[in-house]
C-alpha cells in the first residue's frame, strides 16, 4: 500500500483506544522536548534499519510535527509495516494539540536543532543587514555567508551550523523519555 490513509486526531484517539499504536517519526531531539503521551518513538532516519512494527501490532498511526514529513514518506512507512493497517495523523502533533489532546512538554530538553539553526541563521542575517546599514557595508557579507551556508546545507544535506549547535553544552540531553 503506497498511500497511507490520512486520519484526524479524533479518529486516531479512537483507534488508539482500540489498540492502535502511535508512532512518532521525528528525530530524538524533537521527541524528547514534546511528544504525545504513549506514542512510540521511531525516527524516520532509522526507519529502513529496523521496522517500527512490533509483535502484536496490528494498527499503526504515524505522525510527525506538522504531517508534511509523514505524508512525504508514506510509501516508505507503508513498506516497513506491510502486515499492519497503517495511517497518517493529519496535521501531526500540531493538529493533535489544536484538537485539545494531551501532549508532554519537557522544557528541560533543548529545542530541536533545526529550530536552533533557524534562530541563529536568522539572527546572523539580521545582524549583518543592521550592521551593514549602520556601521559599514562590508557587514552585508555576513548575511551573504549565512545564506550561502543555508544553500549548501539544502543542496548537500550537510549543515555545519547544525553540527556546531549540536555540540553546544545546552544540547546535552538529559535522560531520554520512555519509548
Amino acid at each position: 500500500m503506497a498511500n497511507l490513509q490520512v486520519i484526524s486526531p479524533a479518529r486516531a484517539v479512537q483507534l488508539v483506544r482500540e489498540g492502535a499504536v502511535l508512532i512518532d517519526i521525528r528525530e530524538a531531539d524533537e521527541h524528547a522536548r514534546e511528544r504525545i503521551p504513549g506514542a512510540r518513538h521511531h525516527a524516520l532516519s532509522r526507519i529502513d534499519a529496523d521496522s517500527p512494527a512490533r509483535a502484536g501490532d496490528n494498527v499503526l498511526v504515524f505522525h510527525c510535527r506538522s504531517g508534511a514529513r509523514t505524508k512525504g514518506s508514506a510509501a516508505r512507512l507503508a513498506s516497513v509495516a506491510p502486515k499492519c493497517e497503517t495511517y497518517i495523523l493529519e496535521g501531526g502533533l500540531d493538529a493533535w494539540k489544536k484538537a485539545g489532546l494531551p501532549v508532554t512538554l519537557d522544557r528541560s530538553q533543548p529545542i530541536d536543532i533545526i529550530r536552533q539553526v533557524q534562530i541563529v541563521a536568522g539572527s546572523l542575517v539580521l545582524l549583518g543587514v543592521v550592521l551593514g546599514v549602520l556601521v559599514a557595508p562590508g557587514f552585508y557579507a555576513l548575511s551573504g555567508f549565512v545564506g550561502a551556508g543555508l544553500l549548501f546545507a539544502g543542496i548537500s544535506g550537510f549543515c555545519g551550523m547544525a553540527r556546531l549547535l549540536d555540540a553546544m553544552p545546552w544540547n546535552r540531553r538529559t535522560l531520554s523519555p520512555a519509548k
